[in-house]
């Protein structure tokens, strides 16, 4: 069985005379998503003669294949040949990553998402809570723990949303770690980042001095929603629920329901490009 051929990819035309256009999967960017998405990427190393030779790959069949990893969930080493070679797809995805290219697209599509939906571009409040996520082999005892509660050896990332459920920062550590205790570090590059939050809801698992100590410190105060007294099984909880159906964006990206990246910012990344892709095909249909 033969695959059928590759459509050319107006975006690049040295690869569409060479034949070797940009692949279409379920996970490619559409030509309204990279109209949207492109304007946003860091500019190119030889821009104005400086920075190095020029780019030899077409940057719409580069964020494809990162894409098509984090949404497939596949090794570096696995992409399909019509691609880039891998370690040149993971330098650029490492290279991005380094340099915090990847937050400021998340903020730049929050922004203007936000702005759609008829609110102010500067969230005033947020919703923080936790994931536990199992590890692979790859990723290094340094970076992994034992969660008790969920039984899992792995990962946490912690995550603060809007009102809306999308991404305003998040924090990658070692399962092991209390919520409580990387909300310190949550809560301290929220407010780093956005001066304009008055109010963060957490749910009882944030319990002690932590609301004090945000308050006091970083003037965020904190209402901890907790569970109906008396409840049993699952109940939908006021506010909570908008941090859990973000977590269930971000799972639908099968990179991010097991980490294998061997460094915690590059598991931030794959959870800043699974929230840019959510995104993007939210802003492509408008």
């Amino acid at each position: 069985m033969t695959s059928s051929p590759i459509p050319p990819c107006p975006s690049c035309p040295p690869h569409a005379a060479g034949g070797h256009g940009c692949a279409v999967y379920p996970s490619s960017v559409t030509d309204a998503e990279w109209a949207t998405l492109e304007p946003l990427l860091p500019a190119p190393g030889s821009t104005a003669g400086r920075g190095g030779r020029p780019e030899k790959h077409c940057r719409r069949l580069i964020v494809d294949a990162i894409l098509y990893i984090v949404r497939g969930g596949i090794a570096w080493r696995q992409l399909p040949m019509e691609f880039p070679p891998a370690g040149t797809v993971y330098a650029v995805f490492a290279r991005w990553s380094h340099s915090g290219a990847w937050q400021r697209i998340v903020d730049a599509l929050r922004d203007r998402l936000r702005v759609r939906d008829g609110r102010d571009r500067c969230p005033t409040a947020a919703i923080i809570d936790s994931q536990t996520v199992p590890a692979a082999d790859t990723v290094p005892q340094s970076s992994r723990g034992w969660d008790g509660g969920k039984r899992t050896n792995g990962v946490k990332r912690h995550v603060a949303v809007d009102v809306n459920g999308l991404l305003l920062a998040v924090v990658v550590t070692a399962a092991s770690i209390q919520d409580r205790d990387a909300a310190h570090r949550l809560l301290t590059a929220l407010r780093g980042r956005f001066s304009t939050i008055r109010l963060v809801w957490a749910d009882g698992g944030y319990p002690g001095r932590l609301p004090v100590w945000a308050k006091e410190v970083l003037a965020l105060p904190m209402q901890i929603i907790k569970r109906i007294p008396g409840a049993t099984g699952f109940h939908v909880r006021p506010r909570v629920w908008v941090v859990e159906r973000s977590f269930a964006w971000i799972n639908k990206h099968r990179r991010c329901v097991r980490d294998y990246e061997t460094r915690p910012d590059h598991h931030e990344a794959m959870v800043h490009i699974a929230t840019i892709a959510t995104m993007t095909r939210r802003l492509a249909r408008t």
